[in-house]
């Protein structure tokens, strides 16, 4: 399949040609589709909090032991797919014609000087033609003015204030010392990043760190980190061959973010809070915010620490009434059932592996439109139950079943989640040990116009944390405010006055 200068190329990205061969043949195998026993909604496998609830999970993440805290933001690849709808208008504006008032280009040239990135200088007075909207557009997209369309989201200016214009990465840094501080005064982030873009976020850290430092009393320990390219996986052409650029060389692809896993496995710190550089609000939205973060925190650290001491007991004395007690527990809170051991010894193990994993809580947002991808309760491969969160493309549409409990779904994932990263004996978890390798899928791309198939790994909140002891608890919308698309900035969240899209 590969000649010598294949192999030369596979093994200067640090894979080997062994495992792009199971890559090729996960093309032709495809991936299982997940066995669905139902959604995960309020009535079993999503925790519902009153204000005695949230306030006393606070409180327990303000007191519990903690070996290090960290945010972890997943901020890699450029703002491109942000600004399709304006690089479609602009086109549409160089081939002589005008956009219509509806098109998201028109809304944006209206409402320029409602976004944080607006300079008179650039912008120049808003004016009803064709002539100014295609200024508009190219000062914001071309390298001869803001080059937004290139750049990482995470440098782009989101939110302006009277005394400051901020960036996302600004942003997260303001919210990190909010709910994220050790107690030494330290504010540990771990982001992800494109190597191509670290002095653009070099830069925009530095033109704030030093001024939030003094503001909030605190140090920041920013760790900027890639994705390794010996987690790209090949592409194959409809044939599922390998897939070969002009030059005759393989196509490797970024395998998506379930690479990422590998940078999380490289965080020291045994509390983990996960939030993608997009999803960020200004700051009047910091209290509740910080309200439910320190609530999922505190969930976590719980659970983290009723696991603990069930291992601890299995270890000192394992009885019959434990198990119980345990399974009871795992039941009741986690949706884990465990198939039916063989002997009381095989059942002790069974639980003790159930128990001995990484933790993850993640809040739940009620879904206000069509079900899709979410929290759902899975039958796993050793035939145990378990809570995952699914895409919606890795559920098939095609069996009845799987789309009746779609239909039924309350909730989806907004990517806020909380991890507890170290065993029962302080030691940190082998994170590579807890992926199900089974739940990437396979998407439908291009390259230079031809079409090919490319191989997601197992997304991060996905199949990488797929063997993960897994709570999900209701958080209100007023937490979720992400940044898809630029008019997205419109929104409340995203305007220190109460505009609107």
């Amino acid at each position: 399949m590969f000649n010598r200068k294949d192999i030369r190329q596979i093994e200067g990205r640090g894979s080997s040609v062994r495992e792009v061969e199971r890559q090729v043949d996960r093309f032709k195998k495809g991936f299982p589709w997940m066995k669905i026993v139902g959604p995960a909604t309020p009535e079993r496998g999503i925790r519902v909090l009153d204000e005695q609830a949230v306030q006393a999970a606070r409180d327990y993440y303000r007191t519990a032991r903690v070996d290090g805290k960290c945010k972890f933001v997943p901020a890699s690849g450029a703002a491109s797919r942000m600004f399709k709808d304006m690089f479609a208008g602009l086109s549409v504006l160089e081939s002589g014609k005008d956009l219509s008032p509806e098109t998201p280009a028109a809304r944006l040239a209206a409402r320029i000087r409602d976004f944080a990135f607006y300079t008179p200088e650039l912008f120049g007075n808003q004016e009803d033609t064709p002539a100014y909207r295609k200024r508009v557009l190219t000062n914001l997209l071309g390298e001869s003015g803001l080059s937004y369309g290139s750049k990482p989201k995470g440098v782009l200016k989101f939110h302006r204030y009277p005394e400051e214009v901020r960036t996302a990465i600004a942003e997260h840094l303001v919210e990190a010392q909010e709910y994220m501080r050790n107690e030494d005064g330290t504010c540990n982030l771990v982001v992800t990043i494109s190597p191509e873009h670290r002095p653009l976020f070099e830069e925009a850290v530095a033109a704030v760190r030093p001024a939030y430092e003094a503001r909030y009393g605190v140090k920041f320990n920013i760790t900027f980190t890639y994705q390794d390219p010996a987690t790209d996986t090949i592409a194959v052409d409809l044939r599922n061959k390998p897939f070969r650029t002009g030059g005759g060389g393989l196509l490797f692809r970024p395998a998506g973010h379930g690479a990422l896993i590998r940078n999380l496995d490289q965080v020291t710190e045994e509390l983990v809070s996960i939030k993608n550089i997009d999803n960020v609000a200004c700051e009047r939205y910091l209290p509740v915010t910080s309200t439910y973060k320190e609530a999922l925190m505190g969930e976590a650290l719980q659970l983290r620490d009723r696991l603990s001491d069930f291992l601890r007991r299995l270890d000192e004395a394992p009885s019959v009434q434990l198990c119980n007690e345990i399974e009871n527990f795992l039941d009741k809170h986690l949706c884990i059932q465990i198939p039916l051991a063989h002997s009381e010894a095989e059942r002790v193990e069974m639980l003790r592996a159930k128990l001995d994993r990484p933790v993850r809580v993640c809040g739940m947002v009620r879904n206000e439109g069509e079900p899709g991808g979410g929290p759902y309760i899975v039958a796993g491969k050793d035939g145990s139950t378990s809570l995952q969160i699914l895409e919606s493309v890795q559920i098939n549409r095609d069996d009845a079943g799987a789309v009746e409990a779609m239909s039924r779904a309350t909730h989806f994932n907004p990517v806020d989640i909380v991890c507890c990263l170290h065993d029962y004996k302080g030691r940190k978890f082998d994170l590579s040990a807890h992926v199900d390798p089974d739940s990437g899928f396979i998407s439908s791309k291009s390259f230079q116009g031809r079409e090919l198939k490319a191989l997601e790994l197992p997304g991060l909140w996905n199949g990488a944390m797929a063997d993960w002891n897994t709570l999900f608890v209701e958080v209100p919308l007023e937490t979720f405010n992400p940044v898809k698309v630029v008019l997205d900035l419109l929104r409340p969240a995203h305007q220190v006055s109460d505009g609107v899209l």
